[in-house]
């Protein structure tokens, strides 16, 4: 009886101990990692002063964000005035969404490690002294939607694994010393050259400049302008009507016969006026009307199809 009870006992702690021990190891293992960061870096202005590795889990330092099972998800030290090198053990942080250290003055390579951070979203690592090649196992964090590079000495070629991550959504690797051809297939076709500017030595159609080797680029096609669009205020009828006056009024041949109309009662006028007859007071404003009513249609239909 007793030896059956001892056994419900030690499987009630395994349940309820083992969870528990689980978290706390973990915990402790990403607290190392950290603290291993730490001692790498130098810190002038006393921003890791908190990261204690005495405490059971980093989730009380400042610039550290934990979900509920204290497991780090954030790393946030940009403009932190850092210095030093990154070390292999920020590997170790498997839930890490966010690793943001840019704006500082951290050297060294980027360690391949990084490429275990399977959760991560973003990974900003702009405006500090990085130098070698982009590491190849980035490639393999296939949440990435991030990726910022840019204002660093890296060198090498640009690695086609990273074309691989289809999450990808900002990439920027400007200014650099990275050489090779672009890649510009998978996620790589979204991109623009503001991505790879100021990589002399970098080339490929997103580039501008051709590879060696390669055959140049060959000339965009001729533009060919948008057919007109009319406005929805023209009706089909009032188009079809303008088209038509224009059409008529435009014709030399009714020209001519306007002017020796024109001309004609220009005529009769001064002769109603130096007779002054009154019997032609009428045709002499038939003839007024008629005279600024053909000028109104040749001048306006001319400029202003709509002017009546």
């Amino acid at each position: 009886m007793e030896r059956k009870l001892w056994s419900s006992f030690c499987l009630w702690l395994i349940l309820v101990v083992h969870p528990l021990w689980v978290i706390m190891v973990s915990a402790n293992r990403e607290g190392d990692a950290l603290h291993s960061l730490r001692t790498n870096l130098q810190d002038p202005n006393n921003v890791l002063q908190s990261w204690n590795p005495t405490l059971v889990n980093p989730c009380t330092w400042f610039h550290v964000t934990c979900n509920n099972d204290n497991s780090v998800i954030r790393v946030d030290l940009g403009n932190a005035a850092l210095s030093g090198q990154l070390v292999p053990q920020l590997g170790l942080l498997k839930n890490l969404q966010y690793l943001e250290l840019y704006s500082n003055n951290i050297s060294g390579t980027i360690p391949s490690d990084l490429g275990n951070l399977t959760s991560l979203v973003s990974l900003d690592l702009y405006l500090n002294t990085f130098t070698g090649p982009i590491p190849d196992t980035l490639g393999k964090l296939s949440k990435l939607r991030v990726l910022r590079l840019n204002n660093n000495s890296l060198t090498g070629p640009i690695p086609m694994s990273l074309t691989n991550i289809a999450s990808l959504q900002v990439l920027d690797l400007s200014n650099n010393k990275l050489t090779g051809e672009v890649p510009d297939n998978g996620s790589f076709s979204l991109f623009t050259p503001i991505s790879f500017a100021n990589n002399l030595n970098l080339c490929g159609p997103v580039t501008g400049r051709p590879c060696p080797g390669s055959p140049p680029f060959s000339p965009p096609p001729p533009f060919v302008p948008p057919p007109p669009i009319s406005t929805p205020a023209q009706s089909s009828q009032g188009i079809s009507l303008t088209f038509f006056l224009n059409a008529i009024l435009n014709t030399d041949l009714l020209k001519g016969i306007l002017y020796i109309y024109i001309y004609l009662y220009s005529g009769l006028i001064i002769v109603s006026v130096i007779l002054g007859y009154s019997i032609f007071f009428i045709p002499i404003y038939l003839c007024v009307y008629i005279y600024m009513g053909w000028t109104c249609l040749v001048v306006y239909f001319d400029a202003f199809p709509f002017c009546f």
